[in-house]
């Protein structure tokens, strides 16, 4: 593709459905200033269907912004009134109704007003472009090509660029690098034809599994079990995942493609009276679930009536359901009895659909698996699936793995840590951790105990020490701290041993342990070279207090951040209670009448309130994240970019100073604890809450006296004490006994 020469700084969009809101919502959460028009209201708000997009999209579940200070970039209006504050817009996507006139109607007056270098889209799920288009100029088709986003599009990574065989190359180029470098968004080339690449292998796969299920007379609850993670598909599965997207949009989209393709994409019945009556999925309230309280009721298609989650299990599925996804594809089409016929028939009739469709809608292989990969989240695409089970199973490779296009599989840019493994490049390895060389002087250590969500122990504390002494040994121009595993960072210390020890009695064990993971994350500012920690996913605990620790920070979009030790009767003790009270005392310095009692209860509410960020962003806010850290939309490109950073720090870096600070003593102890008591009158909090808040507001005061100096050092030693305290108490070890069991917090 060749490199675009076309810039865009402001998107209008036309439209503010669940769509055009949530797209609007996308581009400003990446700073981008976004214009937004829907039909008029009436005489007292004409613009009033924008306004109530925008608060939807505000109001989501999901949430569609990633801070929702973000909303401030979208300019509202309607498109009678203000059609022309598209004039300075560079990129105008429409996303109304799905319906061909109102489209085209939308377009002739379009081309009056946008400017001549103006890039139009539709973000339709399945009108081909080229009907779209007719009767336009030959100036407006060189500047329209399909862009359509997947709902949720802040969540669903896939974009499809659909170019007709008028779009100027330039165009398309453009939009391509903008969705994937600014908006973050996996993008794929496809054909021009219903449906595209995603929707056309996706529903046609859902339809296949309604009608497998009546077939081979499964639940609601077993068909989920079995089309979701134990054969590397999201936990939604088809049904969740259909609830999430709506049944009536499914049941559009397949009617939709019905008619245009001929083929049989008809759902059955029952679902088409679910959809009839309302019953749409998670924005009516129901669907294949309902929300009773806090337990999830799963709908009984024989009777229409809710009935609660029966979990499938089987000794068969058990055995296999921790197994690689390599090895499980092949082992679950072996499943006894219906549910491996189910499975066998589903993946037999989706794979000739497959590569019976693959030529007329797609330009190679590695777009069809994306498409699913980044659309439908699945792990693995279908084609490398195919592969995979075939081997397994000994059959021929089909015709079109031979001769159909396989297409790049790699990401021009991006750093794949598998691929630098299979390049040998792998400096240091172990059980839980690995070195790895980016190249050009700067080296990676990545957290492999994935299985355990990355937790922090020994293996991992080692090889950051053996990293810090090659960076410096060897020359390297400074080290890069990051992963690729989808959920998490790290989310944090091993509770489990944190646990047994406690139980055991072993103060000394617990107090070395501390003090090592102590000196472990305060080494990344004690070192003559640049430390840049790159989370995605959780990072959460001790995960936090590498990323507060860092030289610099280059965040994922979707990164996830929070002190919650809290929530497990602790306070964090690897400096992260330090840090926030010396970063925020720290950041009132240049306020001569700051009010210096500030920082201390800012980091107060954060700790004692577990609060965990729900983007890059909001962690910004937050102040996990500083203003000179950085954000990178798209996880394909987050390692290359936090190399660059190290590459930008090296030729310069003088080890950071970290002179003390001065705390208030008993009068932010006392302060702290009249907030404490507080919440207790008002029931907000237990007993036990209270004394982690005494715990809490004890370090943060920096002890007990009069206002004085302390230093680094002098809060670590105080985060620890508290630590070690918390640990021996019953209820904390209630609080660990029961989060380790469940994932969930207990509040006793």
């Amino acid at each position: 593709m060749s490199t675009p020469t076309r810039y865009i700084r402001r998107i209008g969009v036309v439209g503010a459905g669940t769509m055009g809101a949530a797209i609007a919502a996308l581009a400003a959460s990446a700073g981008v200033p976004v214009v937004l028009l829907d039909i008029p209201g009436d005489e007292r708000d004409r613009n009033g269907p924008a306004k109530r997009g925008i608060d939807r999209a505000l109001k989501a579940k999901l949430e569609a912004f990633m801070d929702r200070e973000r909303a401030g970039l979208i300019t509202i209006g309607n498109t009678e009134d203000d059609l022309g504050k598209f004039g300075d817009c560079d990129w105008i996507i429409e996303a109304i109704v799905e319906q061909l006139e109102p489209k085209r109607a939308l377009y002739e007056r379009l081309e009056g007003i946008v400017s001549p270098t103006a890039i139009v889209s539709s973000n339709t799920s399945g009108i081909p472009m080229r009907q779209l288009i007719e009767g336009r100029s030959e100036s407006f088709r060189r500047r329209f090509v399909g862009a359509h986003f997947f709902n949720p599009p802040r969540y669903l990574r896939l974009l499809e660029l659909i170019p007709t065989d008028d779009t100027d190359p330039d165009v398309l180029a453009t939009v391509e690098r903008f969705g994937r470098r600014v908006l973050g968004k996996g993008t794929v080339i496809a054909k021009d034809v219903p449906g595209f690449i995603g929707n056309r292998i996706g529903l046609y796969g859902i339809v296949q599994t309604l009608r497998l299920m009546e077939r081979f007379e499964l639940s609601i609850d077993e068909v989920d079990a079995l089309t979701g993670p134990l054969i590397g598909r999201p936990r939604s599965a088809t049904f969740r995942t259909a609830d999430i997207a709506g049944l009536d949009v499914i049941a559009h989209v397949t009617t939709q493609l019905a008619e245009t393709t001929g083929e049989d994409f008809a759902l059955p019945e029952w679902v088409n009276a679910l959809v009839a009556k309302g019953a749409l999925g998670e924005k009516s309230g129901a669907g294949f679930y309902r929300r009773d309280g806090r337990n999830i009721l799963t709908l009984d298609p024989a009777t229409g009536e809710y009935e609660p989650q029966a979990e499938l299990r089987t000794p068969e599925i058990g055995a296999i359901v921790k197994l690689p996804l390599e090895q499980r594809l092949p082992a679950v089409l072996d499943l006894p009895g219906k549910y491996g016929e189910f499975l066998t028939e589903l993946f037999q009739t989706t794979t000739h659909y497959l590569i019976e469709r693959t030529p007329e809608i797609a330009y190679d292989l590695a777009s069809v698996d994306r498409a699913m990969e980044w659309g439908f989240g699945w792990e693995m695409g279908p084609f490398k699936q195919l592969q995979i089970i075939g081997t397994a199973r000994g059959w021929p490779e089909p015709g079109l793995l031979q001769n159909f296009p396989a297409g790049n599989t790699t990401v021009e840019g991006a750093i794949s840590l598998k691929v630098l493994r299979s390049e040998g490049k792998i400096v240091r390895e172990a059980k839980e951790a690995a070195l790895l060389d980016l190249g050009d002087g700067v080296l990676l250590l990545e957290f492999t105990s994935g299985a355990r969500l990355n937790a922090l122990g020994e293996g991992i504390l080692r090889m950051l020490d053996t990293a810090m002494k090659l960076v410096e040994s060897d020359g390297y121009a400074g080290l890069v701290i990051a992963n690729e595993d989808q959920r998490a960072f790290s989310a944090g210390a091993n509770l489990a041993l944190v646990l047994s020890l406690a139980q055991e009695g072993a103060w000394d064990e617990i107090d070395a342990s501390i003090r090592s993971f102590q000196r472990a994350v305060t080494s990344l500012r004690r070192v003559p070279f640049p430390v840049v920690v790159a989370p995605a996913g959780m990072a959460l605990g001790g995960g936090a207090e590498l990323v507060l620790h860092a030289d610099h920070v280059q965040a994922h979009a979707e990164a996830y951040i929070g002190l919650v030790e809290a929530g497990v009767g602790l306070i964090p003790a690897g400096g992260g209670t330090k840090e926030l009270l010396m970063r925020f005392t720290r950041d009132l310095t240049p306020y001569n009448e700051a009010d210096t009692f500030e920082a201390a209860r800012r980091a107060f509410m954060l700790i004692g309130m577990a609060e965990t960020s729900t983007s890059a962003l909001h962690a910004r806010r937050l102040g996990f994240l500083r203003q000179g850290d950085r954000v990178t939309m798209n996880r394909d490109y987050l390692i290359a970019d936090a190399k660059a950073a190290v590459l930008a720090l090296a030729p310069d870096y003088v080890t950071p100073m970290s002179p003390p600070i001065t705390v208030l003593g008993r009068e932010t102890l006392g302060n702290l604890r009249y907030g404490v008591w507080s919440m207790r009158e008002a029931g907000q909090i237990t007993d036990h809450d209270v004394e982690i808040g005494h715990k809490l507001a004890y370090v943060l005061a920096g002890g007990d006296g009069p206002p004085r100096e302390v230093t680094e050092q002098d809060l670590l030693d105080l985060e620890r004490e508290a630590f070690l305290s918390l640990a021996g108490t019953r209820k904390t070890q209630e609080r660990i006994a029961h989060t380790l069991k469940t994932g969930k917090p207990l509040r006793n």
